[in-house]
This record gives C-alpha cells, sequence and structure tokens, in this order.
C-alpha cells in the first residue's frame, strides 16, 4: 500500500513548469582572435542548428555584425538556419547590429543599432524578431521607448538584480511574464532571464554537475501554479570550444558538450515541455501581465549577475574605457552635425561595442585602435579654416572656443567671510551665480548659489554635520581622492595660490597648482556669466600612478537647499 502524499508532494504533482531557452551568439567575443572565428562557426553554431533541428523551439540571439561574418564566412550556416526558423525549430531573438550599452551611449546610436540590425535580420533570416535581449542585460528605463519604436513587443532581462531591489513583489513575480514600465510612461512586455539557471546549465554542459543534480534544480522550480522559467540565456561560444579569456577555464575533456546538453533538453522536452520564448508571453495569471519598474533610485540601471558587471566595467574599467568612448561621443557629435548616412552611423555602433571594452587581445586592440582613429579622421568636423585631421583636430577645435586670457597683474578679488586675498575664502560672482572658494581645501567650492535661489545650492558640509557616525567626514565640491592599497590618500585638499582671470565674455576663469606627495594637480574652475554652469579642468602631472582608484567630480548637495517632498534625480541612462 503506497503511503498517502503530503501536502507539497500533491502540488507538485499538479503543477506545470514550463522551459524556454535561448543562446547568445556574438562572433566579436572580446577574446577571440579574428582568425578563430571559422572554428567558432564550426564547434559553437553549427552544433547549436543541430540542437535546434532535435529538441527546438530555441531562441537564437544574435548580432546583425555576428550574421554578417557567418554569412561571409560560411552561408550555408545562414541557409540552414532560415529553415529552422521557418519551421519554427529556432525563434530569433533581436540584439541590434552590435552589442552596445544602451544606457551608456545617446539614444541616436541605440536606435541606429537596432535599425540596422532589423534590417540585416530581414536581410540574412527573413524575418525581424519582435523580442530582444537587452544588450548585457545592461537595462534602464530610457531603452524601453526605443525598442517599442524600433518594432519589438518584449524584452528579456535579467531577474536577480531588480528582483533583489524590490521585496515588494511577489515571490511569483519572476515565473510570468511581466512588462517593464519606460520613461516616457509606455510598457513593453516582459521576459525575465536567470543567471543561475544559464549557469547550472554551463555546469552540466562542462562536467562540473550531473544531469540528475541539474534536472533536480529545475524540479525544485515547481509550485502551486503553473511557472515559465528560462532555462539559458547566454553565450554559445562556451561550449566544446574555449575563448581563451580566463585562466581558471576548464578544459575540454573529450566528450562532446554539445551532446551533454542534446541529453538534457531531451530531458528538459520530456519532463517539463519547450516552448518557445514568444510562447512564454502568452502565459496568463493574475500575477502576470504588471507594469513593472525595474530600476530603482539606488540602482537607476539593473545588469546581470554579480554587481561587478555595472555601467563601470565598460565606462572606465577596460582598456582606455574613457578614451574610447570620448572618441566615440566625438565621432557621434559629427554625425549628427552632418546628418551622416547608415554606413557611417553603422561603423559607430562597431566602435562602440562592449566587445572592445573588456577582455580584448592585444591584436584586436591594435587593429580596433587604428579603425578608431580612421572613423575620427574621416568622420569628424573640420575646424574653420581647415579639414578634419582627426582627435587632435577636434580636441584643438574643442579647445579653440574657450576664450583665452592672461591672469590680470593684479586680480580683482572680493573676500568671503570678511577675509582678503591672503586669507582661506575668495568670492566670485557673476551676473548667473555667487560662489565662495576655499583656498585652504585646493579650490573647493564652499558654496555656490545660482541667481534666483534663495540659498546655496551645493557646496560643501562640515565634520559632524550629520548625525550618522557612517556620515560623520567633511564633505566637499570639486575635490579628488586617489586611494592605493596599504598607502595614505592622496589629495587635492591642500593650501594654493588662486590665480583669477576674467573672460572677454564675461566668465570667471579660477586657477591653482596644488602640491601633492605623488606631484602637482593643475586645476582651473570656470563660472559662467550667461548660464548657470561650472566647468572644472583638473590636469595630473604625475610620473608614476602605481595602482589605485581616483574618484573627483565629487558634488556635495547643500540638504538645505532642496524641498524636500518633490526633490527627485532624473537622468537619460540612454533615453532619450
Amino acid at each position: 500500500m503506497n503511503a498517502p502524499l503530503r501536502k507539497g508532494e500533491i502540488a507538485a504533482q499538479n503543477s506545470t513548469l514550463h522551459l524556454f531557452a535561448l543562446f547568445h551568439l556574438n562572433i566579436a567575443f572580446s577574446s577571440i582572435e579574428e582568425e578563430r572565428r571559422g572554428e567558432v562557426i564550426a564547434r559553437c553554431y553549427w552544433p547549436l542548428l543541430d540542437l535546434a533541428q532535435a529538441h527546438g523551439p530555441i531562441g537564437i540571439e544574435i548580432t546583425g555584425y555576428t550574421l554578417e561574418e557567418i554569412a561571409r564566412r560560411d552561408p550555408e550556416w545562414i541557409g540552414r538556419a532560415r529553415a529552422l526558423i521557418a519551421s519554427g525549430r529556432i525563434e530569433p531573438i533581436g540584439s541590434g547590429y552590435a552589442q552596445i550599452i544602451g544606457p551608456l551611449v545617446p539614444a541616436r546610436v541605440t536606435q541606429a543599432n537596432l535599425r540596422i540590425g532589423n534590417e540585416l535580420y530581414r536581410k540574412l533570416l527573413g524575418v525581424v524578431p519582435s523580442l530582444a535581449l537587452i544588450n548585457e542585460q545592461a537595462y534602464s528605463a530610457g531603452l524601453v521607448g526605443l525598442y517599442l519604436d524600433a518594432g519589438y513587443r518584449a524584452i528579456l532581462m535579467d531577474w536577480d538584480n531588480p528582483g533583489a531591489e524590490h521585496p515588494e513583489w511577489s515571490a511569483e513575480t519572476r515565473y510570468l511574464p511581466q512588462r517593464a514600465i519606460g520613461a516616457d510612461g509606455r510598457s513593453i512586455g516582459l521576459l525575465w532571464t536567470s543567471t543561475v539557471a544559464f549557469q547550472k546549465l554551463q555546469r552540466l554542459a562542462h562536467g562540473d554537475i550531473g544531469l540528475e543534480q541539474y534536472l533536480g534544480h529545475l524540479r525544485d522550480k515547481r509550485g502551486e501554479n503553473a511557472r515559465v522559467l528560462c532555462a539559458y540565456a547566454s553565450d554559445a561560444e562556451v561550449f566544446d570550444f574555449r575563448p581563451g579569456r580566463f585562466r581558471s577555464e576548464e578544459a575540454l575533456d573529450g566528450e562532446s558538450e554539445w551532446k551533454r546538453l542534446a541529453n538534457a533538453f531531451a530531458s528538459l522536452k520530456s519532463e517539463f515541455g519547450m516552448i518557445a520564448p514568444s510562447a512564454a508571453l502568452a502565459f496568463e495569471s493574475k500575477l502576470a501581465h504588471r507594469d513593472l519598474r525595474l530600476e530603482t533610485a539606488a540602482v537607476p540601471v539593473p545588469v546581470k549577475k554579480q554587481r561587478k558587471y555595472n555601467l563601470s566595467r565598460w565606462a572606465v574599467t577596460g582598456r582606455d574605457d574613457i578614451g574610447v568612448n570620448a572618441a566615440c561621443q566625438r565621432i557621434y557629435e559629427s554625425l549628427v552635425a552632418r546628418d551622416a548616412n547608415d554606413a557611417a552611423w553603422k561603423e559607430l555602433c562597431f566602435l562602440w561595442s562592449s566587445d572592445f571594452r573588456t577582455h580584448i587581445t592585444q591584436t584586436r586592440w591594435t587593429a580596433f585602435c587604428g579603425r578608431l582613429a580612421a572613423a575620427e579622421q574621416k568622420y569628424s568636423l573640420a575646424p574653420a579654416g581647415g579639414e578634419g585631421q582627426g582627435e587632435g583636430a577636434s580636441q584643438s577645435r574643442s579647445l579653440s572656443n574657450i576664450p583665452r586670457v592672461a591672469a590680470p597683474p593684479h586680480p580683482t578679488l572680493s573676500p568671503c567671510g570678511g577675509e582678503g586675498y591672503q586669507g582661506r575664502f575668495v568670492e566670485v560672482e557673476t551676473p548667473s551665480l555667487k560662489v565662495c572658494i576655499d583656498r585652504r581645501r585646493g579650490l573647493a567650492i564652499e558654496s555656490l548659489q545660482f541667481a534666483g535661489d534663495a540659498k546655496p545650492v551645493i557646496g560643501g558640509l562640515p565634520h559632524g554635520h550629520f548625525d550618522d557616525i557612517a556620515l560623520q567626514a567633511d564633505w566637499y565640491t570639486g575635490d579628488c581622492v586617489f586611494e592605493a592599497p596599504g598607502e595614505h590618500k592622496v589629495t587635492d585638499l591642500e593650501w594654493c595660490e588662486a590665480q583669477v582671470a576674467k573672460a572677454t565674455n564675461g566668465d570667471t576663469i579660477v586657477s591653482a597648482r596644488i602640491e601633492t606627495p605623488k606631484g602637482p594637480i593643475d586645476k582651473s574652475i570656470r563660472f559662467y556669466a550667461g548660464e548657470p554652469r561650472v566647468e572644472f579642468d583638473i590636469a595630473f602631472h604625475w610620473s608614476d600612478w602605481g595602482k589605485g582608484s581616483l574618484r573627483l567630480g565629487h558634488i556635495t548637495l547643500l540638504p538645505d537647499a532642496f524641498e524636500w517632498p518633490s526633490l527627485c534625480l532624473t537622468t537619460h541612462n540612454g533615453g532619450k
């Protein structure tokens, strides 16, 4: 006689967990040399088509650039992919022409990227996807409207980080289709991907865990009601191929990883049921299709996996990311001014790809730098009286727009706090603002009041201003801090001799050289006369930086200047 089932076992038997999966194809993967791309197609992309043929429907998310490269190197792959799409074994998922970090680029770049990508999908695959995977899972509300305008009806985004920031969401939220609210108030369909789920499948394929252990993990995801879960949403290039990105990469053990995947998908299909990604959007529940704001004030740009994958990874942590992004920005401004054609926008999308900002090889980096320099020379706006000369010309052009004046022999300084030029504070006043500068703290702004405001808006807060011990330090505006492991902090918060000059347009420029243990820092601050604007220009004359972190451009908002009930912060983050 069988033992009676407990309540939880009854619920598990009566519940259904539907699975879908998609593979991310990006032949521009940062650590793969170009001469190995044919190997990637043979070892990764062809077996994926076999997997879809046997166990589809499977989603394939692919950049337009990758499609072009495959078509050039192995056009038969394109023909078979088209046939599998037509038979419903493959569902194409959109990405754009290149893998671009949307929150870090102007909206027009993302628009061009999606538009050019869609044209290539139509040309090479015969269909335009209706679902898109957010590039590198770096989401912002500003992107929603761009994807809607490009014709997409839904996006896929990682659950873990948005879910962690929204404890008010029901636990069932992660297993059902939802809608993401954009910055313009419109919403788009939303399917969740899962970091843990895709890593589990990778571990299975790599031989780290067995099939029964993997299936047990998925069985634990069953609930009392029907659920849908993304079993995989990551790279295709990590199976039966090693990109060489990490020293810790598992060596190939001789057994086909695609064969392990085929066995796993056969089990998933028989036990759970595999559906196309778009079919997951059709799930109905009282907890499904709710309008959600994925972002929060603390995390305005949710990302995939751990927090180390935040925007800083592509903005400042790669090889000369700041220089590369600045060059791309200059090209962008030129394309806008020139009303450039799609060929120019396509090149910019390629150059702004995230794959040049992480673990890029030396050979590819050298080639990229040459292509970036050539694009800037080709597209940069010509300064008056000459043709564009690339990056140097762009820099000279921007500097030439700044009125240059020599400091007067006897600068006119107005004392702040009753002290003269030799005292600690210097006051500057223009038609648009009034500012008090602290010479004792390296030209830090003690207070800045814009015309029309009753109180200063930004400035400094003294030690002990806050009751919380974690905040009981001095707070500055305009200072720099360099921290290296095991060493004292290096800052520009030192006495300095201020020089004040009046530009011909009425702007006031305050400058100083600040001595530090690592070398001098030249700081120049421009206070605009015709608009409420302040610009900093900071140069570090340091011969040996060593390893460390530099933080600069601090701004301290003065609490008493704001009406707290209406206080808010808005950013573009890639949107319009």
